[in-house]
């Protein structure tokens, strides 16, 4: 569930009871029965030493220079939620540091735990701007431990500032009889002095402004989206002599829209008298305004946290992009002319057919013009056009066929005079998804095929030159079966099969020459198993398998990782560059994918 509530876990946890509609709905969290977590973490228990879990993906690409490093807090995470968040002093790199240029910044968490607890979201702000975002892993009797490392030298200029801030971490866990453990947490900053070669070279904005809720406050810096109406707004303003401004959001979702893509419409749900499931279709975008105009859109890719669908399938392997929620940007650089005033203004965030509970925060990074105490802008042409969203649906009784698609796009067009010129930027968000949803066997089989396709485009050119230029496509697919056989004498069988993708192609230009093209594949399948009697497993399985291939022309990834049980049981890694139609085995696709389960064969 990942939620900063003490609220149980997908699939596994609300299918250990025997719901009497829509069986196989991933979101029936009624009737829990506690005791079954306490059994998952028990599954393996060995006197070894704690597992390792780990989410795949490329190592940072560090340069040749030995780091000093900071240790920046250490805290056991017991009962802390609905908290303040713990907090500790920064001075900016520590003594031992040598005084130079770093540059790469790399922010660890480490962290250990023992026992049951529920998988946690948590944050890392610095000066009250997100660091990272990310999920925790849920332990074993046996004990686990984890790490993620963040590049965050894009936040070179507020990690090397010369004064004091507030590191705040906040992680809401829940310590009791029956939830035992505790995250023992260690975070660190590593801090690697630049090249020789590379002492000049930087890309990251002289100043990052938080767009995050202001302490003192319980609970995380993040704000709380809770339905479809609600607009989480901060004020906020500008140095007067800003030239380009980036907007990183953060979003994650939980409690009633922690699985989205699969929720069913509204209609559906009053004609069954279905209670207790989250309804309002499987379609969100966080939309985002300035001063009340929507500026851009972040349609999320389909993060599953450690505990979601069914836990044995993150066991080690991590779900992508749950160690390390991505963030996104949007250019507001076209709309400096309006916020250049020394006045306040007010970005908004509100989510598409949001249930409770979404958690959206952003960082405005902002490059300025230090030959010039101000600059001018315009804004030129601002088109967003209103999201257009189609929903059909077909369905008698609990079966049916649900397809929701939708699109959006929004163009900005504005120009900046400063000491480097006048130029104009040109940014384009086009964005388009398609969800078909299928509830068979009287609602105890739920089919979700979704595709996310996302198209980013900003480019800043002179009458005589192109600046810079960021193109980036992303597909985010999606296929989950689940299913429910009951067996009858308090016997049944939860299957879940997964199919889940992040792929995203990105080419970066300055004055017209290309600093920069890549492309990542990132692929997930899963297939778990869950069988139960009289509320207590008696059989388990889950399996998971990845490949991850990342390749710029200077730098190559590829992994090709399977697990079954907590097991590693294939492994293969290669630091070079690969002939593209080798990237992936030839059955490992989303694409047309068809399972068949026999009941006959899932007997306890």
């Amino acid at each position: 569930m990942a939620s900063s509530l003490s609220i149980p876990f997908l699939s596994l946890l609300l299918l250990l009871h025997q719901p009497q509609f829509s069986t196989s709905n991933t979101h029936k969290l009624n009737n829990l029965k506690p005791n079954l977590l306490s059994q998952l973490s028990h599954l393996k228990t060995t006197e070894n030493p704690p597992t390792q879990f780990f989410e795949v993906t490329k190592p940072i690409k560090l340069p040749n220079t030995k780091p000093c490093s900071h240790l920046v807090l250490t805290y056991d995470f017991a009962f802390t939620y609905g908290q303040p968040p713990v907090q500790a002093n920064y001075h900016g790199p520590p003594p031992h540091c040598p005084p130079t240029h770093f540059s790469k910044i790399v922010l660890e968490w480490r962290a250990t735990c023992r026992g049951t607890q529920f998988d946690r979201i948590f944050g890392v702000w610095l000066g009250g701007v997100e660091l990272l975002r990310s999920c925790t892993a849920e332990p074993t009797s046996s004990g686990i431990v984890w790490s993620v490392e963040k590049d965050v030298t894009r936040y070179y200029s507020l990690l090397m500032k010369n004064q004091t801030q507030t590191f705040a971490v906040y992680l809401g866990n829940v310590v009791d009889s029956t939830y035992t453990g505790v995250y023992h947490v260690n975070l660190s900053l590593h801090y690697y002095p630049a090249e020789e070669n590379n002492l000049n070279h930087h890309s990251w904005a002289d100043l990052v402004l938080p767009i995050s809720r202001n302490p003192p406050l319980n609970g995380g810096l993040w704000f709380e989206v809770k339905n479809s109406v609600d607009i989480q707004l901060k004020e906020f303003e500008i140095p007067r002599n800003a030239y380009r401004a980036v907007l990183e959001v953060y979003v994650s979702f939980h409690e009633n829209d922690e699985f989205w893509y699969s929720n069913l419409p509204n209609d559906y749900i009053a004609e069954n008298g279905i209670s207790d499931t989250p309804g309002n279709g499987p379609f969100r975008e966080v939309v985002v305004s300035l001063d009340g105009e929507v500026v851009g859109a972040v349609w999320p890719f389909t993060v599953i946290y450690t505990g979601g669908m069914n836990p044995l399938l993150w066991r080690p392997i991590s779900g992508i992009g749950s160690f390390n929620l991505p963030s996104y940007n949007i250019e507001i650089t076209p709309f400096l002319g309006k916020i250049l005033d020394g006045k306040f203004h007010k970005f908004g965030f509100n989510v598409t057919n949001a249930l409770k509970v979404w958690f959206v925060d952003a960082n405005l990074h902002l490059w300025l013009d230090k030959h010039s105490l101000k600059t001018e802008g315009l804004l030129l042409k601002h088109i967003s056009s209103p999201l257009v969203l189609s929903e059909a649906s077909d369905f008698k009784g609990l079966n049916g066929k649900f397809l929701t698609t939708a699109n959006r796009r929004v163009l900005s067009i504005g120009w900046v005079k400063s000491s480097f010129g006048n130029f104009i930027t040109h940014s384009v968000q086009e964005f388009s998804y398609t969800n078909s949803l299928v509830m068979e066997n009287e609602g105890n089989t739920q089919i979700v095929v979704q595709n996310i396709h996302i198209n980013d485009t900003v480019y800043a050119k002179t009458p005589l030159l192109d600046v810079y230029s960021i193109k980036s496509e992303k597909n985010f697919p999606l296929f989950l079966y689940s299913d429910y056989f009951d067996q009858g004498n308090g016997r049944y069988v939860f299957i879940t099969n997964l199919t889940l993708g992040f792929d995203e192609n990105r080419c970066s230009k300055v004055a017209g020459s290309e600093l920069l093209k890549s492309s990542l594949k990132n692929l997930q399948n899963g297939l778990g198993y869950l069988f139960i009697q009289n509320n207590y497993i008696v059989g388990a399985l889950g399996s998971t398998q990845q490949v991850y291939n990342y390749e710029d022309g200077k730098y190559c990834y590829f992994r090709n990782i399977s697990s079954s049980d907590y097991d590693i049981v294939y492994d293969e890694v290669k630091n070079g560059c690969i002939k593209s139609e080798h990237d992936f085995p030839s059955d490992f696709k989303l694409s047309n994918r068809v399972f068949s389960y026999s009941k006959g064969s899932s007997s306890i």
